[in-house]
C-alpha cells in the first residue's frame, strides 16, 4: 500500500496558528469570525501527527494577520499554540500563546446571581485557572467553576456577534 503525504502550500502573507489542540480548529475560525465567505485563502488542517501534542490542529489564513486582542480568548481554546506571522513566505514574527493565572473581562460566570452579571455593578467578570488540562476556571466573587466546554461554548458564542 502507497503511503500519501499531505502537503499544505507556503502562504506568502498572513497567520499560521499551529499547535492546537486536536479537533479545536473549528473553535479556533469561529474565534477569528472565519466563514469562508470573507475571500481569504484558509486551510485547516485536523488531527495530524505532532511530536509535541501527539495529534494537532494547524490552521493558516492567507493575507490576514490576527488581532493580537485575541490573544487572550485564543489561549483558553489553544493555551499551547504559536502564531507565526507570515511575511513574503517567511516567519515575520513567531508568537507563543500563554494563558495567564487570572482571566478578566473575556467570560462571564455562569452564575445569574453573581455580582459580576449585575447590570447596576461596576465590576469586571474575573476568574482564577484552577487548572489548565483539562482546563477549569474560578470566579473570584462567587467561587463557581467555569470548565472547558462551557468556556469554549462563550468564546465560540461571544465571536458570533
Amino acid at each position: 500500500m502507497e503511503e500519501y503525504e499531505m502537503k499544505v502550500t507556503k502562504i506568502k502573507n498572513g497567520t499560521v496558528i499551529d499547535h492546537i489542540p486536536a479537533g479545536k480548529a473549528l473553535s479556533v475560525l469561529s474565534l477569528l469570525e472565519l466563514t469562508g465567505k470573507e475571500g481569504y485563502t484558509i486551510a485547516l488542517v485536523m488531527n495530524v501527527k505532532s511530536r509535541k501534542l501527539g495529534i494537532k490542529d494547524v490552521v493558516k489564513v492567507e493575507n490576514l494577520e490576527i488581532n493580537p486582542n485575541l490573544l487572550n480568548r485564543l489561549a483558553l481554546i489553544a493555551p499551547e499554540a504559536t502564531i507565526n506571522i507570515i511575511r513574503d513566505y517567511k516567519v515575520y514574527e513567531k508568537r507563543k500563546i500563554a494563558l495567564q493565572d487570572v482571566v478578566e473581562n473575556i467570560l462571564k460566570c455562569n452564575n445569574p446571581t453573581c455580582i459580576s452579571r449585575q447590570y447596576n455593578e461596576p465590576i469586571i467578570s474575573s476568574f482564577r485557572v484552577i487548572s489548565k488540562k483539562p482546563l477549569k476556571l474560578k470566579c473570584n466573587y462567587c467561587m463557581r467553576y467555569l470548565n472547558e466546554s462551557e468556556v469554549i461554548e462563550q468564546i465560540v458564542e461571544r465571536s458570533k456577534f
